[in-house]
C-alpha cells in the first residue's frame, strides 16, 4: 500500500494510450457510454480479467456484502464471488448485464441512481466504469448505500505502454478519437483522502480476443464501418509486423484507489 500523488493531466493521456497529434472526432461521454450494449459479446470475450491481488486490495477483510457498480459484463464480478463475498451487480445495460453468469445479485441502476437501501453494502467497487458517471450525484449516492465505515474502491485496467508495440497499438486505436481518464480521482466528502497502488501484470489472450479488445472500445464502435474496419485491418497487420500467432501477452498496470466514509 502507498501514497499516491493525483496523475496530470499528460499523465492520464499517456495512461490511456492518447497522442499528441489530436483526434478527428469529438469525444462525448453520453453517445460512447450508450455505445456498448451492441458490443457485449465482443466486450466479454475481449477485455481482460483482474489480477485476484486486486480484489484482495480493494474489498476489506471485514467486508461482506458488496456492490459491483457498473459491472458491465461482469469481468470484477466473477472475481467478487470467487473471494465469497455476497454480491450485488448493478448495471445500466440489459445487453451486458446479460452476459453476467455468476452468482450475484442482477440490478438494472446507475452510479447516480443505485437500486439499493440505504446503508445496505459493506464496499462498493467500480471496475473500469467511474469515467463514464457524474461524480457531483454519484458520489453522495455511493455514499448513501455504504454503512459507517465502508470504502468505495475504484479500479482500472490500463494497458502498459512502456512495451514499445502496445504503445503504437494504442496510437492505432486512438487515430480517431481522444478519451481522457482520470484514473487518480479525488471524491470529497463524505470521503477521506485516496490510499492508492498500482498491480503490474500480463493477460494472456488470442488474437480473436486482442480484435473483440479492440472492437469493444466505445471509440471504435461509434466509427462508421470503413473507419472501424480499417482500425481493425491496421491492428492486424501489426500483429503481423510483431510475428505474433494466436497467443498473445498483453502487459497491464491495475490502477486502484480506495476511499473511506468518514462522516
Amino acid at each position: 500500500m502507498r501514497a499516491e500523488r493525483a496523475a496530470s493531466w499528460d499523465e492520464i493521456g499517456q495512461a490511456c494510450g492518447m497522442t499528441r497529434q489530436g483526434a478527428t472526432r469529438r469525444w462525448s461521454k453520453s453517445v460512447h457510454a450508450a455505445s456498448f450494449g451492441s458490443a457485449a459479446g465482443a466486450y466479454h470475450r475481449g477485455r481482460p480479467t483482474y489480477p485476484v491481488s486486486a480484489v484482495q486490495w480493494v474489498v476489506p477483510r471485514a467486508a461482506r456484502r458488496v456492490l459491483d457498480l457498473g459491472a458491465g459484463t461482469g469481468k470484477f464480478t466473477e472475481l467478487l464471488v470467487g473471494a465469497g463475498l455476497e454480491v450485488v451487480a448493478v448495471e445500466p445495460s440489459a445487453q451486458m448485464r446479460a452476459q453476467i453468469a455468476v452468482g450475484a445479485e442482477i440490478l438494472a441502476g446507475t452510479g447516480e441512481q443505485v437500486p439499493l437501501p440505504d446503508a445496505s453494502v459493506d464496499a462498493v467497487v467500480c471496475a473500469q466504469a467511474w469515467h463514464w458517471v457524474d461524480p457531483v450525484r454519484a458520489v453522495p449516492e455511493v455514499a448513501r448505500v455504504l454503512r459507517p465505515g465502508g470504502t468505495v474502491s475504484l479500479v482500472w485496467n490500463v494497458r502498459d505502454h512502456e512495451e514499445p508495440w502496445v504503445a503504437r497499438l494504442d496510437d492505432v486505436l486512438h487515430r480517431h478519437t481522444r478519451q481522457e481518464i482520470d484514473t487518480a480521482p479525488v471524491l470529497g466528502v463524505p470521503f477521506g483522502p485516496a490510499e492508492r497502488t498500482e498491480i503490474r501484470w500480463r493477460h494472456t489472450l488470442s488474437r480473436r480476443d486482442l480484435l473483440d479488445m479492440v472492437s469493444s472500445r466505445s471509440y471504435v464502435i461509434v466509427l462508421p464501418e470503413p473507419e472501424r474496419r480499417e482500425i481493425l485491418d491496421d491492428v492486424t497487420e501489426l500483429l503481423d509486423r510483431q510475428g505474433f500467432g494466436d497467443r498473445i501477452v498483453m502487459p497491464y498496470v491495475t490502477r486502484c484507489s480506495r476511499f473511506r466514509v468518514i462522516r
